[in-house]
């Protein structure tokens, strides 16, 4: 059998079964290291090749976009593009930089059905979050368009988000946000593209505006490329008068640091 079925059945076999069969699961297919395959104590686990590769983003870094700084420049610091072209939304926050393993738990989770990552990517961005989930009022993802939804079956930022409100104990938001226009993939398109391709995308639903109203949101999605696709969907929940928007991502795109 092939990864790909391999990944599939056993994030198939392991919902909902009690500890006995886990443990049966655990005997026919042994723990790998989502990253490069090597067996592990324990699924989900990193092997310490693939944990060592990981580029956590951790302070300094800009308190609005969250980019990393290579040198601690002080309290409260804004970077050069925050300040010249401030963010739809308060501020960003990222667990780790997308490239290597990172990307590639990405790539799983969104292509091959590996929702068994989520539990995992979802404590490392409630780590990084800086206190900000702690303080909101409610969690909500950014969706898809229910075409997209059908033929990819699940959404990844929305699996991402129901495990950072099961482990902070915050509401999910699920169906307050939607996406009422469908959009080309962001993929391959430039800054000025992406801002186009998602312009008028979202809207927080007619009879869910009290969700928002007045209420400091934690925004959820995979991964944070030009900021194009989050910055469309906080205008949406600000029009509906959401009082504070944070972009939670498990991923960032990072240039040069500064």
């Amino acid at each position: 059998m092939g990864m790909m079925g391999r990944e599939i059945t056993l994030s198939t076999l392991r919902v909902g079964l009690t500890r006995p069969w886990q443990v049966l699961a655990d005997l026919i297919y042994p723990p790998a290291c989502p990253g490069c395959g090597v067996a592990v104590g324990a699924h989900r686990g990193l092997c310490p090749a693939c944990w060592s590769g990981i580029r956590f983003i951790e302070r300094p870094y800009c308190e609005v976009l969250g980019s990393p700084f290579s040198h601690d420049l002080g309290a409260g610091i804004l970077s050069a593009e925050a300040i010249a072209d401030p963010p739809a939304f308060d501020r960003l926050r990222s667990a780790a930089v997308h490239d290597g393993i990172v990307r590639d738990l990405v790539l799983s989770l969104k292509y091959r059905d590996r929702t068994d990552l989520a539990p995992m990517m979802a404590g490392w961005m409630l780590r990084a979050s800086d206190g900000m989930v702690a303080a909101c009022d409610a969690i909500i993802p950014v969706p898809l368009h229910r075409a997209r939804l059908f033929s990819r079956k699940y959404n990844q930022a929305a699996e991402l988000a129901r495990h950072v409100a099961r482990l902070s104990g915050k509401p999910l938001l699920a169906a307050t946000l939607l996406r009422v226009k469908r959009t080309s993939q962001q993929v391959g398109l430039g800054a000025k593209a992406r801002q186009d391709n998602v312009r008028g995308a979202f809207a927080v639903s007619e009879h869910r505006a009290a969700d928002v109203f007045g209420r400091r949101i934690v925004l959820v999605d995979d991964v944070y490329t030009t900021g194009a696709t989050v910055a469309a969907a906080t205008r949406a929940l600000k029009k509906a008068g959401a009082a504070d928007v944070t972009v939670l991502t498990f991923a960032r795109v990072v240039g040069h640091l500064i």
